[in-house]
């Protein structure tokens, strides 16, 4: 279970950037630029290190996915961005192909 702990981390750290990057104002803010370069290097650390465990495939497709619902979300909340119900759909369908990739795929299964 640890390979997914340290996804996860990498996911959150990327979105850290991610919300950093839009107050970051085209990195003429020095702080939140900062944090820009900070969390991402962490973040690909992280996916390098997750990569030793489990296969590329499911370790991109995992780390994208997450990504994008965490930036729809965090957009959605922080900087009152919409969704509108094609959007829901899309991303529910994005969730629901990593599941099967994660939960059902023997391709997919982890590295040992």
């Amino acid at each position: 279970m640890r390979p997914y702990l340290t996804l996860a981390l990498a996911v959150a750290s990327e979105l850290t950037g991610t919300t950093a990057l839009k107050y970051a104002d085209g990195f003429s803010n020095p702080l939140p630029s900062a944090v820009v370069v900070a969390t991402y290097l962490a973040a690909f650390y992280l996916l390098s290190a997750t990569l030793q465990e489990l296969p590329v495939g499911l370790v991109y497709a995992t780390w994208a996915a997450a990504g994008i619902v965490g930036a729809a979300v965090i957009g959605a909340v922080a900087f009152d961005e919409p969704v509108d119900a094609a959007g829901l759909v899309g991303i529910g369908l994005i969730v629901a192909g990593v599941a099967v990739l994660n939960l059902l795929s023997e391709t997919y299964a982890p590295v040992h």
